[in-house]
């Protein structure tokens, strides 16, 4: 069985979004990336996904499909995740990250429905989002008839570039109309992303309902906290 120790990172980050609800039934998906050169494999780099509309609570290492980043697949005898194009597009265009989680979290997708990104309006957003969680723009009825999934990533990566963002420091976005993605470097990261991400979410609702007129916390305050946890001056945790 290829890539026996991804395989058991994403089941483990699989069952682990349905553990913390962010996947209620069978929506959300995560996979994983194994990269020649850095894991050593010596392969083209290949991806690890969930199959289809399969139960979080039967999944099993052998039921997770392996495919290459055309989204041919390499091994496995069911069906990929139908968000399997916009993983690959994303492991193409963010060569940094490792893991992706897609989920349809209460919070997070409701900031998405809104067609709102969510401000950074504390410290808890700023440890681990340098600045708000981007929105999309809706995806076209041209690029929903040529290949809905695919440019559900497109569009994704057209907000990166735009917004000149930098994927570790911003590892999630809200898909207008849709859901939230979230990434890391590894599938275990990504979950870890999509749980803040919405709690965060959940955090910036109630805070618009307690204060309609409130404000992002100012861009010293946010960068500070950012940076006291990531980067080489970090000072939060253990060396």
């Amino acid at each position: 069985m290829l890539l026996e120790s991804l395989r058991q990172q994403v089941l483990e980050a699989n069952q682990e979004i349905a553990r913390r609800g962010l996947a209620p039934h069978t929506f959300g998906n995560a996979s994983g990336i194994s990269r020649p050169g850095i894991d050593g494999s010596g392969r083209q780099p290949l991806v690890v996904i969930k199959p289809s509309g399969v139960d979080y609570a039967t999944l099993t290492p052998a039921d997770l499909v392996v495919t290459d980043l055309d989204g041919k697949i390499v091994e496995g005898h069911l069906r990929p995740s139908s968000d399997l194009d916009t993983h690959t597009l994303l492991y193409r265009e963010f060569p940094q990250i490792g893991g992706i989680v897609h989920t349809h979290s209460e919070f997070a997708t409701s900031w998405a429905q809104a067609c709102r990104p969510i401000p950074c309006l504390g410290t808890t957003h700023a440890d681990y989002f340098h600045g708000p969680v981007p929105l999309t723009e809706p995806l076209t009825a041209e690029e929903v008839a040529s290949g809905y999934v695919r440019n559900t990533g497109v569009v994704i990566i057209r907000r990166f570039r735009q917004d000149r963002l930098d994927p570790v420091a911003v590892p999630g976005v809200l898909v207008a109309g849709h859901a939230p993605f979230a990434w890391g470097k590894s599938p275990a990261e990504a979950v870890e992303h999509a749980d803040v991400l919405e709690y965060i979410a959940r955090l910036a609702f109630r805070a618009t309902l307690l204060n309609s007129a409130v404000e992002p916390i100012p861009a010293h305050v946010s960068d500070h906290h950012y940076r006291r946890k990531h980067g080489s001056k970090a000072t939060y945790g253990q060396r």
